[in-house]
C-alpha cells in the first residue's frame, strides 16, 4: 500500500489530501481554516539539518576562538596604571572609602584595618551584587542583603549564600598616599 492509497500526510499527490482521507467539504471547520498542503510543504532533509548544525557550531567556535585570541592580545588586562585612592591620614583605623579602579569599573571598597595596613575589594557581593560594608571589629565584610560574610584579610566567603571570594585590589603605600596598582581576580 503506498501513500497515495492511504491519504496520509506526506503523500505526494498534486492535490492536498486531509489526514483522514475525507473530502474537503466533510472536514471540521478548523481544518478548513488551516489546511496543510502536504505536497507544497517544505521538507528538511537530514543532510540539510546536519549542514545547518555543523555551520552554526563552526560559527560559534570561531567566535569563541576570536574572544580567546583577543584576550591574549590584550595581555589579560594586566597593564592597569597606578591610581591614587586616598591619603593615609584621610581614613581613621576602621574607616572605609569607596572608589573606582580602573575608572568606569564597579565600585571598590578601601578599608583601613590598622595604623599602616589597608585592604581593598570589590564592593559588590559575589552572590547578587549587593554592596558589602566593613565590620572591622569582627575583621569581616558584611553583605546585609542576604547576611553574607567575607574575611576582611582574604576576601573569602565565611557565611551566607556567597560562594566565591571578592576580587582583591592590589595596593601600594608611597609618600603618604594609598595607590591601587592592580586587580587580583579570585580563583573559583
Amino acid at each position: 500500500m503506498n501513500h497515495e492509497e492511504t491519504g496520509f500526510p506526506g503523500s505526494m499527490n498534486d492535490e492536498a489530501v486531509s489526514p483522514d482521507g475525507a473530502p474537503a467539504a466533510g472536514q471540521p471547520r478548523w481544518r478548513q481554516d488551516f489546511p496543510i498542503d502536504w505536497p507544497e510543504d517544505d521538507y528538511v532533509s537530514r543532510r540539510e539539518l546536519v549542514k545547518f548544525i555543523v555551520l552554526t557550531s563552526a560559527a560559534l567556535a570561531a567566535g569563541q576562538s576570536w574572544v580567546v585570541v583577543k584576550s591574549w592580545s590584550d595581555g589579560g588586562g594586566d597593564s592597569l596604571a597606578d591610581a591614587a585612592v586616598a591619603a593615609v591620614d584621610e581614613l581613621p583605623v576602621g574607616g572605609a572609602k569607596t572608589f573606582h579602579y580602573p575608572e568606569g569599573s564597579p565600585p571598590r571598597l578601601l578599608v583601613r584595618t590598622g595604623p599602616e595596613t589597608f585592604v581593598a575589594y570589590d564592593q559588590q557581593c559575589t552572590h547578587l551584587l549587593c554592596p558589602v560594608v566593613p565590620a572591622v571589629e569582627r575583621s569581616q565584610l558584611h553583605c546585609p542583603c542576604h547576611n553574607g560574610w567575607f574575611d576582611l584579610e582574604t576576601g573569602r566567603p565565611l557565611a551566607g549564600p556567597p560562594r566565591r571570594p571578592l576580587a582583591r585590589i592590589l595596593l601600594d603605600i608611597r609618600e603618604g598616599t594609598v595607590y591601587a596598582t592592580g586587580v587580583e581576580e579570585p580563583g573559583v
